[in-house]
């Protein structure tokens, strides 16, 4: 005998049927996050220590990119430009997390993933031209970072990780050369260095090519010598980042101007990638007896 359910009982049974379908979409979020996002790709960034103006670590709203690439066979496919597993996903620091401009789900297999800041868009994966900025001594505003910030190149890999893993973790480096001048007051220099002064690196090349595989900074073989203006840390130092090069012909390189005096030095010099450089220069009354001394690298900074 075929039992009839009436239309009240059909009701009941929608409407039950839909409160369980509530309750699942419920659970789904519950947590604040879908379910569709267990799968996706988390990083743990690590910044190197001493590199900018607040000398610890990412501040909110820096943006770095993402390349990531997948195995096949136990062997890492080769970066490229496109068809990456990910390609240069802008990711941004929100204080707390980084967050994706695009999904990043894991790959069933192992993968590498690349990071480097700060952000841009590169035209080549091998030999994307790119320059410090001449100008290193200009604030940071609501739309740019500071002509220092955006001339510190950082660069890091996770090589061959998964899902199992839990996160990818970038260990950024310094990726170009960081040149430290300290002002030092001769026997005949009296009073203090005025505030109003300034400092430049005179005849090195600030264009250069990246290779986002392997992190290399290079000068660039077609690019002309120019002036750094130095960033001001204070009164007695300034800083500026460079190109890793090798600035062979003695020629004027290093000038501080000073209540309109300036203050010439020049001479050969070695920057190397991801060193710091000291440089001291003992400042006297007459700017023909400018001292110098070269202080030790840090590597790393």
């Amino acid at each position: 005998m075929t039992k009839k359910i009436s239309i009240c009982n059909k009701a009941l049974w929608v409407a039950i049927v839909g409160l369980m379908v509530a309750s699942c979409d419920n659970d789904i979020v519950s947590n604040g996050e879908y379910a569709e996002t267990d799968g996706q790709l988390h990083i743990e960034v690590k910044h190197p220590s001493l590199t900018r103006a607040i000398e610890t670590s990412f501040e909110k709203d820096d943006v770095i990119g993402l390349y990531a690439t997948e195995y096949a066979d136990e062997v890492a496919a080769p970066l490229q430009i496109s068809g990456n597993w990910a390609n240069n996903v802008a990711t941004t620091f929100d204080g707390t997390n980084w967050v994706h401009s695009k999904k990043i789900y894991w790959s069933d297999n192992k993968m590498d993933v690349y990071g480097y800041y700060p952000y841009m868009k590169p035209s080549s994966i091998n030999e994307h031209v790119w320059s410090v900025q001449l100008d290193q001594s200009t604030a940071e505003t609501a739309d740019a970072l500071s002509g220092y910030e955006a001339s510190d190149f950082l660069w890091a890999k996770a090589t061959g990780v998964s899902q199992e893993d839990g996160a990818a973790t970038l260990q950024f480096a310094h990726r170009c050369s960081k040149l430290v001048i300290k002002l030092v007051k001769g026997p005949d220099y009296a009073g203090v260095f005025p505030t109003e002064s300034e400092l430049y690196i005179h005849n090195v090349v600030p264009t250069a090519t990246i290779d986002f595989t392997t992190g290399a900074v290079t000068k660039y073989v077609y690019g002309e010598p120019g002036t750094i203006k130095a960033r001001r840390v204070d009164d007695e130092t300034f800083e500026a980042i460079i190109v890793p090069q090798r600035v062979d012909t003695r020629r004027p390189f290093i000038e501080y101007i000073a209540n309109g005096v300036s203050f010439l030095f020049d001479d050969t010099f070695v920057f190397k990638a991801g060193k710091q450089h000291t440089i001291n220069l003992m400042i006297n009354a007459n700017p023909d007896q400018i001292r110098v001394e070269i202080g030790g690298e840090i590597d790393g900074w």
